[in-house]
């Protein structure tokens, strides 16, 4: 017989190591390549001490002169606190009940919870990895009743609760509105919320977007580390910590592509490993490849697909900003996380708690972590890249 016991049970045993599979290697293929590590976090932060340049003690002599003077490494370290991460499922008591004597019911609205808190924690996470922690989802161009054009609505998924701020304050009388449609065609980019009437009131063109609650809060990604910005994880950004970067590129060719690479590795030593970009921009390479009879393809990590050039992983990532190709060493990055997902206990063990005054029970996954890359100055990214 089905009960709450036997749900909370099912929880901690069956499915956290599935989920935790799902999220880590399934969820995004760019993010199925990033080790994970437990080392570095002390507190509620990674501190990390990253290694800047090469030993200068190295030189050649003659056979009875001075050896080298000793010069030891130059270091600098990073520190950022560890995000907050979580997942939470609903399940009502009426539904317990109602398959309690029917253990194959049962499984299927635990699946359908677990399948939907995956695929909304895939979608979201992915998200964070092209961002750069600030958690700004796009900006107010105009507004009309329950419509809001925004500059772009990438980062924009129906379901989501936003709220706004300008100027880094939020927008008054602004609770939170959960988006009902996303108009993503060529002349859209505006999101439909639901209510009678956008309630701010105040609210004015130039008003940033945020998922409710996460200002501030998300991982550190990659437009954090590719941004015009003089620090980085805290610590003052020099030449070797800024990235390589080429702008307005137009039409990529294999040509481009490969000159960046070479520059890439010749300057810094760094190894270029996996190639993430849009899907206008794969497809403009892909077919760059295929004219030059180039095209190949190979499996990920997780059971992903993708193309190659040279031996290198391209993928296209749905949140990837438009005309942008990021040529990354995943040998640099890694997530620092303080346990992998965990459900959240009550002081009794229970994961599954019920929600006061309703008769509906909640379980949430928590991860505390933050991905870091160690070697910011031996990544690189083309943009302006004409799509197709």
């Amino acid at each position: 017989m089905v009960t709450i016991e036997t749900a909370d049970n099912a929880l901690k045993t069956f499915y956290l190591d599935a989920v935790s599979d799902a999220l880590d290697m399934k969820a995004n293929p760019l993010l199925a390549q990033f080790s994970r590590s437990t080392s570095d976090v002390a507190g509620k932060d990674v501190k990390k001490l990253v290694r800047v340049g090469m030993n200068g003690g190295i030189a050649a002599g003659t056979e009875t002169g001075d050896l080298p003077a000793a010069k030891g490494n130059d270091y600098v370290t990073f520190t950022v606190p560890l995000k907050n991460l979580y997942g939470t499922i609903e399940i009502s008591d009426k539904a317990i009940r109602a398959s309690s004597n029917n253990e194959g019911a049962f499984v299927n609205l635990l699946n359908d919870e677990m399948e939907t808190l995956v695929k909304s924690a895939s979608l979201n996470f992915g998200r964070m990895l092209f961002g750069d922690g600030t958690g700004a989802l796009g900006k107010v161009l105009s507004y009309s009743g329950t419509t809001v054009k925004f500059d772009t609505v990438k980062n924009i998924v129906e379901g989501m609760v936003l709220e706004f701020y300008m100027d880094g304050f939020p927008v008054p009388d602004n609770p939170g509105r959960r988006v009902l449609s996303v108009d993503r065609s060529v002349t859209g980019s505006s999101v439909t919320f639901e209510g009678s009437d956008f309630i701010p009131a105040s609210m004015v063109e130039g008003a940033i977007a945020y998922l409710k609650g996460s200002k501030d809060k998300e991982i550190t990604g990659l437009g954090a580390i590719f941004a015009d910005t003089d620090t980085l994880y805290g610590a003052q950004r020099t030449k070797l910590m800024t990235p390589y970067k080429k702008k307005n590129v137009g039409v990529l060719t294999e040509s481009d592509l490969q000159a960046a690479i070479d520059s890439i590795e010749e300057c810094t030593g760094s190894k270029i490993n996996f190639i993430v970009c849009s899907s206008g921009v794969r497809r403009a390479l892909a077919e760059e490849l295929q004219n030059r009879q180039m095209f190949t393809t190979e499996e990920l990590k997780g059971g992903h697909k993708c193309m190659t050039f040279n031996g290198i992983p391209i993928v296209s990532d749905r949140f990837c900003p438009a005309g942008t190709m990021y040529l990354l060493n995943t040998n640099d990055f890694k997530i620092h996380q303080l346990c992998d997902w965990q459900w959240l206990e009550g002081e009794d063990g229970k994961v599954l708690k019920q929600i006061p005054g309703k008769p509906v029970y909640t379980a949430t996954l928590v991860k505390y972590a933050e991905l870091m890359c160690e070697r910011p100055g031996g990544q690189g990214v083309l943009l302006g890249i004409n799509e197709i």
